[in-house]
């Protein structure tokens, strides 16, 4: 080994000669000769040997033999094969850089590199090895090599390609090209690079043929690189992009091929090129640039994905370039594409570029971005939420940082963020999980709070009433759990005083509430339980004090160490996280309010800045007034200091005092001034705001205001105002007003509603510029209408006869009084605004005193509707519709709707079907969850259908019904036009949103109301009653015309409850059928009622006729056409009419369900014939007619009656043996004292007889008398007194005889009835209870008054089995005159009701009394129990 190392150490040494040629020549032929020793045991021996120090050293020898004889070659041939394969074993140990021998080895590589013997592979046709050592050097080179090692392995490898290059060398090359550019192969990859860039003349044919082929034909390509090309393509376009100039026109062909996998690729190579910006792709290759924008509308929906990705390269690399337009035009088509996918990924974008430079990015497509928050598909709208959070929250900090200022079109994205809480749809985007997003999303975390104010400022300017409602739902879920939570805690800390029972029953309650504000309220509620068993005090006194903690900073680092303490281990961790988040003063916080305040103390804010901020102030603490704690001083400095007082402001004070350390000494000067010469607005929230601030031991604050207002009105200064003043003093302290109420509405009767202003002269020094008469008057009755109606139920002793003496004659003449004012020519506009001044408040005091207001009144009232003045309508029309939607007027003003259906303006008209479309949908959801209750089961007046009864009362008054000689059937039409539009819209489906339930039970409703009002007198005009008749049959007509599809319910309505002011019980019932027949036969021919039914039919349908045409949008024709359409459209299909006439046809169809107004045989036997019959309703005794009591006119004294549970106890029995359970009528019959079964299996011996038939459908009896028998099918026929013909098997059904043909002393089941049994009102007993609380003995009272009732009753007992548990309908219908007509005496005036309830649980008859008490005031008497 040492000769073989001194060798290798003297021939590193040797130097060829630097000498002329000749010389040159001859020196060498010395060093060949002198070497020829050496060679000879390196080519017999020291090739083959297997030590690899030998080896390395023989290597070395042989490389310093090619320099030194270089350029001739020192070995044979036949030697040289093994002589290279040596060399390159060295190479293969490269890799090894911490070797010993490593730099022996990069010696050899350099001494090859210098003498370029590796070329001599070529001659010698030694491929193999060329393809070996350039695989050895892809494979050894590192990232950690020195720099002179690469470059000699690069010059090998150049000199081999230089030479002779090759498909196989290539291949090579680009395999390693492709490896990835990150670890081991990083190295290779940048070789393969550095050849390409250095070689790329020689290798452009080969690389541009390849990639040419694989465009045009991949499938005749052999190599698998085939599948890499598009990579293979980028690869080489970022190192040599000038090899490329022949291929990438080709791309072209692959954006158009039928392969979606190629434009797929193809899409994102070009992408790939506008991440190199410098080669300017996009200008250069205009043609492709141009085709590629073609794929944004591709047919793929992963081409178009993959085009919006390149999209946002491309214009991030340039985006101020020429091109970025087209990218951006693209971009904004694919926000609207029809896949979501492509949606979302539009989005993604759109919000990135935007985020990438904000003050450039086209508000337009931003704005377009924002809208997909409307996306039909959830994952859109989620997508888009977070999106769009980052870059507001982007905008935010460059808003904070100076760099960008307010901007509109990007404070628009919070707004429509706030939109979302309409979304119905997605759990996500309800109040619950939308108040995490304004904690804490919304804004970046790091954000003070005056930038946070200062954009919620801003987008107060932006808001829509819409924007905040949502916000105000947010806050109002987030007050609720605050303060459920705060009664949780106290609650906790005095569990050791409360039963172990009542403490778990008050927990759970509260836990319900409080998991409502969450996004899962099941698994919430079971969280709070597992909260509550924490033993752990801290974590309470830690939610504790996030409650107390007003300030923003505070709270999140209270929160943020509760949070540190739970810890993120903690099994309740998210649970507890958001719960701290809610309790969290942190949309919100006294510090925004202080903000808010220092923004409208500068005087540097625009008008429109200063709104938005007095709003915010305003939204913020009407939901948190305490976080006006702490601002007091700033806040009375400006409301006291600023020149305009804004009224807002007030409001706020008003709404805030009790929660602010506001002493009322210190601002009552400024109050009092506003009471007596501010605005009426102001004054109005002056008052509220002393009555906020006022201690309860200084009520003499409001006595000595009275005494200053009542001076001021005297003394005529600013009478609007002070009127203002008083009105609201009068709400707000009812004993104050009444010290001085002679004196006050002395003056408004006798100064102002009877004083001549029509001069334009005043008896009054001034009142702020008010010259109209009208005006001031209009403020005189305001102020009379509050009076009576205090703030939290405060009783009102006074008398408001005289008031609504007022209105009445106001409504009818324009004027306050009769005969004094008209006299001077009182304006026409002046008496329409004090017609609609009084209907307005007729609609006002109809809240507490509508059993006081008279039929007439209210028939005044509704009448305002149909005023001449268009304005009057109008502003009518909306005022009802805005308390019918609050819930703050009585159901029967909705008869408006019906009158104004006919207005002459076609916008009254839609709006009036429209708002009657919205009273049937919402009213009528409210009453079937009140059905649910046992108490309301079977009450119709909560249903909408219950107006029908008013309208049909008003229709028969109105003064433009058809006279009886009248034969126009158009007239009768047109004048019925409101009943039967009202109609269409409680039978039309679509106002209910499909829901055939609801309209099954408006038909039975409907029906059974027609009926009852059939079987009553008009209590205003007993020469009306034929009218009501007559109207109540054309009524019934059109229902059952437009009810073909036999609509029945399994729950008919057991009473129908009729105003005692507007029908009584029919005596001379007779009399009253023969004057409506009369009637009906003097104005219409037989069949004239169906007759005008069809006119208006015609009427609608002409209009529909008329109005869209095919193809037409839905949405623009009007309400009565689409009623037409879902509602009087015959189907095609068969159907069963609901007429009272006409049975054959349903008497062949078996098991049809049936509407009311038609008994419906239920299930006989097996061995019966099945058989359906249509039976009318026929007229029976007056003695069932329903009347609900009614106190219009009568003004007596509050009264309160106390009912000794004693004497409830001891009278109960009586009628808890009236009360029954209700029968089932599958297959069981109604059995009588008599047993009639009998009688009946005896076929025959009924014939004659005159039976009543129960229907088990609507529970009403049906009268008529038998005519045969027929013993085949065992079935009697029978003819009702309406007239049918049924044929029946009788023991298949509930009937009884009739003896005498009376069914005087017959008692029909209460719930079964469609009536309902209370007594008329006799308004002569009203004045007899003045005195403040009465005793009433009620059962011996009205077993005293009831003998032929309870006699009935008896007879009853004995054919039902008793209920344990009578229902409230049964009690009621059992307890008739004496004690009904008491309670209603007492609540129909504003009376308490106190029940002594001491030995109620030991009856449950008793329990079932008590019930019956709470349905009388559940029904609006006023009273309180």
């Amino acid at each position: 080994m040492w000769p073989v190392y001194q060798a290798a150490s003297a021939l590193s040494q040797l130097e060829q000669p630097n000498l002329p040629n000749a010389t040159k020549k001859l020196e060498a032929v010395k060093l060949e000769a002198a070497i020829e020793p050496l060679k000879r045991p390196i080519i017999h021996g020291l090739l083959q040997h297997r030590d690899k120090d030998v080896r390395l050293l023989v290597a070395i020898c042989v490389s310093e033999v090619f320099r030194v004889l270089a350029p001739e070659q020192p070995f044979e041939d036949k030697y040289l094969r093994d002589i290279f394969k040596l060399i390159l074993s060295m190479f293969a140990e490269l890799a090894d850089t911490t070797s010993p021998f490593f730099s022996r080895r990069a010696k050899i590589v350099e001494t090859v590199s210098r003498c370029k013997c590796f070329v001599i592979m070529l001659d010698i046709d030694c491929n193999d090895l060329v393809m070996e050592m350039f695989n050895i050097f892809f494979s050894v080179v590192r990232e950690h090599h020195q720099q002179s090692l690469i470059s000699d392995i690069l010059s090998i490898m150049t000199h081999i390609l230089q030479e002779e290059a090759s498909e196989q060398l290539l291949e090579l090359i680009l395999r390693n090209l492709l490896k990835e550019e990150k670890g081991l192969q990083a190295a290779s990859s940048q070789l393969a690079i550095s050849l390409i860039q250095t070689c790329s003349e020689k290798l452009e044919p080969f690389i541009s043929g390849f990639l040419t082929s694989c465009i045009l034909n991949r499938d005749a390509v052999a190599s698998d690189l085939k599948d890499f090309y598009h990579e293979i393509i980028f690869k080489i376009f970022q190192c040599a992009p000038q090899m490329l100039l022949a291929v990438i026109p080709n791309m072209t062909r692959e954006l158009l091929t039928d392969q979606v996998d190629v434009r797929i690729k193809a899409v994102n190579l070009i992408g790939n090129f506008f991440s190199l910006p410098e080669h300017h792709i996009a200008q250069n290759y205009r043609d492709l640039f141009t085709e590629f924008l073609k794929r944004f509308s591709d047919k793929s929906e992963e081409v178009r994905v993959s085009a919006l990705q390149c999209a946002k390269i491309c214009y991030m690399n340039n985006p101020s370039g020429p091109e970025s337009h087209d990218i951006l035009t693209a971009l904004e088509g694919r926000l609207l594409d029809f896949q979501d996918r492509v949606r979302v990924q539009a989005v993604i974008v759109a919000c990135d570029l935007a985020r990438s430079n904000l003050k450039i990015f086209p508000p337009k497509l931003l704005s377009q971005a924002t809208e997909r928050l409307r996306d039909k598909k959830i994952s859109v709208r989620k997508r888009a939420l977070q999106k769009l959070l980052e870059v507001y929250c982007d905008y935010c900090n460059k808003c904070s940082e100076g760099h960008m200022g307010i901007s509109d079109h990007l404070e628009q994205i919070p707004c429509k963020i706030l939109m979302l809480c309409y979304d119905k749809d997605c759990k996500e985007f309800r109040s619950q999980n939308m108040e995490l997003v304004l904690a804490e999303d919304l804004f970046p975390g790091l954000l003070s709070v005056e930038e946070r104010t200062r954009h919620w400022i801003h987008l107060f300017s932006l808001f829509t009433p819409l924007h905040v409602k949502a916000l105000n739902s947010i806050l109002l879920q987030k007050r609720r759990l605050q303060n459920e939570m705060q009664t949780y805690l106290a609650l906790r800390k005095k569990q050791k005083e409360n039963s172990l029972e009542e403490m778990e029953n008050r927990y759970r309650t509260l836990f319900m509430k409080m998991a409502a504000s969450f996004a899962d309220p099941s698994k919430a509620e079971e969280c709070f339980h597992k909260l509550n068993h924490m033993k752990d005090n801290n974590v309470f006194n830690m939610l504790a004090l996030l409650l107390d903690e007003l300030k923003y900073t505070n709270a999140q680092a209270s929160r943020a160490k509760f949070l540190d303490m739970i810890g993120d281990k903690h099994q309740n961790f998210e649970f507890l996280r958001t719960l701290s988040l809610k309790c969290s003063y942190n949309i919100f916080s006294s510090e925004h309010v202080n903000c808010i305040l220092d923004h409208l103390s500068s005087s540097c804010g625009s008008k429109d800045s200063e709104a938005s901020s007095v709003r915010l102030l305003q939204t913020v603490t009407s939901f948190f007034p305490i976080l006006l704690r702490g601002s007091e001083l700033q806040f009375q400095m400006l409301l006291e200091g600023s020149n305009t007082v804004n009224d807002k402001m007030i409001e706020m004070l008003a709404k805030a005092g009790p929660h602010m350390s506001v002493k009322l000494s210190e601002i009552y000067p400024f109050l009092e001034r506003l009471c007596l010469e501010g605005t009426r607005v102001q004054s109005k929230f002056a008052v509220s705001a002393i009555a906020a601030l006022i201690d309860t031991s200084k009520q003499f604050v409001f006595s000595k205001l009275c005494k200053e207002l009542v001076d001021s009105l005297h003394t005529g200064g600013n009478i609007p105002t002070v009127l203002q003043s008083l009105g609201c003093l009068a709400q707000h302290s009812v004993s104050t007003f009444e010290t001085q109420d002679g004196e006050i509405t002395q003056f408004i009767y006798e100064k102002i509603f009877q004083m001549d202003f029509s001069n334009g002269q005043s008896s009054f020094d001034d009142y702020s510029g008010y010259t109209n008469s009208c005006e001031l008057k209009i403020c005189g009755l305001k102020t009379l209408v509050k009076s009576f109606l205090p703030h939290q139920g405060t009783h009102v002793r006074r008398q408001i006869t005289k008031l609504l003496d007022i209105l009445s004659i106001m409504m009818q003449k324009g004027d306050t009084c009769d005969g004094v004012i008209s006299q001077y020519g009182f304006s026409e506009s002046d008496k329409d605004r004090m017609r609609l001044a009084a209907a307005k408040s007729v609609l006002r005091l109809s809240q507490r005193w509508d059993l006081h207001i008279s039929p007439e009144i209210f028939h005044f009232t509704v009448s305002i509707v149909k005023d001449n003045s268009s304005f009057v309508r109008r502003s009518f029309l909306d005022k009802t519709h805005k308390l019918l939607k609050e819930h703050a007027i009585p159901t029967r003003y909705a008869c408006v709707y019906a009158l104004a259906t006919t207005d002459c303006l076609q916008g009254l008209q839609e709006d009036s079907l429209k708002y009657m479309a919205e009273f049937v949908k919402e009213y009528s959801k409210e009453a079937r969850i009140r059905q649910t209750s046992a108490v309301q089961r079977g009450l119709v007046i909560d249903f909408p259908a219950y107006i029908v009864i008013f309208l049909i009362h008003l229709l028969a008054h109105d003064r433009g019904f058809p006279s009886e000689d009248c034969q126009d059937e158009e007239t009768y039409a047109q004048f019925c036009s409101p009943l039967f539009f009202v109609l269409q819209a409680l039978l039309n489906a679509s106002n209910v949103n499909g829901d055939m339930d609801v309209v099954k039970e408006a038909v039975l409703y409907l029906l059974c109301i027609f009926r009852a009002i059939k079987k009553a007198e008009d209590a205003v005009e007993a020469e009306k009653t034929p009218k009501l008749h007559m109207l109540a049959d054309i009524g019934f007509s059109f229902v059952t015309a437009i009810n073909h599809s036999g609509i029945s319910s399994s729950h008919p309505p057991g009473h129908i409850l009729l105003p005692s002011s507007l029908y009584r019980v029919g005596h001379g019932n007779n009399n009253n059928e023969a004057n409506s027949r009369s009637l009906i036969k003097s104005c219409l021919d037989e069949g004239g009622v169906k007759r005008v039914i069809h006119i208006f039919k015609s009427h609608i349908s002409l209009s529909d006729s008329i109005g869209p045409k095919r193809g037409q949008r839905n949405q623009d024709r009007t309400q009565p056409d689409i009623i037409v359409d879902n509602m009087l459209n015959l189907p095609s299909h068969k159907v069963v009419d609901l007429s009272i006439s006409g049975t054959s046809e349903a008497q062949k169809t078996a098991e049809l369900d049936l509407g009311i107004g038609c008994r419906q045989k239920q299930a006989a036997s097996s061995s019966a014939r099945e058989s359906v019959g249509l039976h009318g309703c026929s007229i029976i005794d007056h003695q069932n007619v329903s009347i609900k009591p009614s106190l219009a006119g009568l003004h007596g004294p509050s009264q309160k009656i106390k009912l000794n549970a004693a004497s409830l106890k001891e009278n109960v029995g009586v009628n808890s043996s009236i009360a029954a359970e209700k029968p089932k009528y599958s297959n069981t019959k109604y059995k009588d004292s008599c047993s009639l079964k009998e009688i009946s299996n005896k076929g025959d011996a009924l014939i004659g007889q005159r039976i009543r038939l129960l229907s088990p459908h609507d529970r009403c009896f049906y009268s008529g008398t038998v005519d045969s028998y027929n013993s085949q099918n065992n079935t009697h026929k029978i003819t009702c007194d309406s007239g049918d013909v049924e044929v029946l098997c009788l023991d298949s059904e509930s009937w009884d005889t009739i003896s005498g043909g009376s069914l005087a002393e017959g008692v029909v089941l209460a719930e079964d009835s469609d009536t309902f049994d209370l007594p008329q009102c006799d308004e002569g007993k009203h004045s007899s209870f003045s005195g403040p609380m009465v005793t009433l003995d009620m059962f011996d009272e009205v077993a005293a008054q009831q003998p032929k009732t309870l006699a009935g009753a008896e007879k009853t007992k004995k054919r039902q089995k008793a209920s344990t548990e009578s229902s409230v309908s049964e009690v009621i219908d059992m307890n008739k005159n004496a004690f009904s007509q008491k309670v209603y005496d007492c609540l129909s005036q504003g009376g308490l009701l106190v029940l002594n309830a001491s030995s109620l649980t030991e009856s449950r008859q008793a329990k079932a009394a008590v019930s019956t008490l709470t349905l009388l005031i559940a029904e609006g008497l006023g009273g309180s129990v």
